[in-house]
């Protein structure tokens, strides 16, 4: 399986609908105000969202509503689907804090944002899936957080029902990044699968792997993450709700090794922006999780 390295720095690309726009942080958000040398257990604070950049209606606007939100939960790691280059330039200019690692330069591509003083990049990869017709790949980072090894992986697996054969085998690739992660590795996954229910058992991820969702006692509330009955950026002329955006967890098993566990999850995004649309046509996801 085909694979190559990049660096983390994309295209400079603003356009002039983006040039005056800021964004104040929250300084009263009791995230922000947190320390880092409080959180004395180990800890993961993470968002994963798809961000529509290829919808121009309100970008700029919707952009910004993007960047409240992160200043908001104020996230140790952001999992973002659906970039573009000019909504990449943007959140490099207003998240100072964050670095940013890019799955692509062209079209639509992934990214990842890890808080500078909460996670320490050691590498990062983007592994191709050979047989996409949707310029989809695998983007893995190899970090670190209060001293424990991470894999972090996001993707944005092939889109729409009649390409279920070639998202499963997108699934595989992601299934065997799991399998081969060293057991003093703890690996998290997420981002916009586009997975239907019934098809994840054709794969079947390995049983230390596990559906953060499911592993939380399938709360309803934040079930669904692309729902036409409620998010009206699409205009859809029927109701239609899935439950694409998915996080997955494999915990460190070596003894010794802090175990990593979810313990909270929420979806975001639900308010209208002042300009009359939602942040995106999907509902991001808030996940913490912490050591048992």
């Amino acid at each position: 399986m085909e694979s190559d390295s990049e660096t983390h720095s994309g295209e400079d690309t603003t356009p002039d609908d983006w040039m005056d726009l800021a964004v104040d942080s929250p300084a009263d958000s009791p995230a922000a105000t947190q320390k880092p040398s409080e959180k004395e257990d180990f800890k993961l604070s993470l968002i994963t969202w798809n961000v529509d950049g290829l919808d121009l209606e309100k970008r700029p606007e919707r952009s910004i509503g993007l960047v409240k939100y992160l200043n908001l939960y104020n996230p140790d790691v952001v999992f973002l689907q659906e970039l573009v280059p000019p909504y990449v330039q943007f959140l490099k200019e207003q998240l100072v804090n964050y670095l940013m690692i890019e799955g692509g330069r062209k079209g639509c591509f992934t990214g990842m944002l890890l808080k500078k003083l909460r996670v320490k990049l050691v590498e990062s990869e983007i592994v191709a899936y050979p047989t996409t017709k949707m310029m989809r790949n695998l983007l893995v980072t190899q970090v670190i957080v209060n001293g424990q090894k991470l894999c972090l992986m996001t993707s944005h697996l092939e889109s729409c029902k009649e390409n279920t054969a070639e998202r499963l085998n997108q699934l595989h690739v992601v299934k065997r990044r799991f399998k081969c992660a060293p057991d003093d590795v703890t690996v998290v996954f997420g981002g916009d699968t586009n997975l239907r229910d019934a098809e994840v058992p054709k794969v079947g991820l390995p049983a230390t792997v596990c559906d953060v969702w499911e592993r939380l006692g399938k709360q309803e509330h934040c079930r669904y993450t692309w729902d036409t009955t409620t998010n009206t950026n699409k205009k859809a002329s029927f109701p239609v709700r899935f439950r694409f955006d998915r996080i997955y967890l494999r915990p460190a098993v070596r003894h010794g090794v802090p175990h990593l566990a979810p313990d909270h999850m929420a979806l975001v995004g639900l308010e209208k922006l002042d300009c009359g649309r939602y942040t995106s046509d999907h509902w991001g996801i808030y996940c913490t999780f912490s050591a048992e």
